[in-house]
C-alpha cells in the first residue's frame, strides 16, 4: 500500500492502493483495509476515489459523503 499524502492534514486516510477496478483504504486506528470495487461502489465513485488518493486531498471527505458503506464484503 502506499502512504497516503494527507495534505490537509486532517484526514483519517493513512494509505491506499489501487487497482484496475478497485481502491483498497485503510484508516488511522484501525488495521482493516476497505476494498471499494466497481461491482459495489460503481466505477464513477472509484474513479473518483483514485484521483482524490493520489492528489493526497479529499479522500476521506468523499467517502463519508458518498460511498461510506459500499465497500466489498
Amino acid at each position: 500500500m502506499e502512504k497516503y499524502r494527507n495534505l490537509s492534514g486532517e484526514s483519517g486516510v493513512t494509505a491506499f492502493e489501487t487497482g484496475s477496478d478497485y481502491i483498497r483504504v485503510k484508516f488511522s486506528g484501525s488495521f482493516k483495509v476497505y476494498r471499494y470495487s466497481y461491482h459495489k461502489a460503481g466505477k464513477r465513485h472509484v474513479e473518483k476515489m483514485k484521483t482524490l488518493a493520489i492528489a493526497g486531498k479529499g479522500l476521506s471527505t468523499y467517502i463519508s459523503r458518498y460511498v461510506h458503506d459500499l465497500f466489498d464484503e
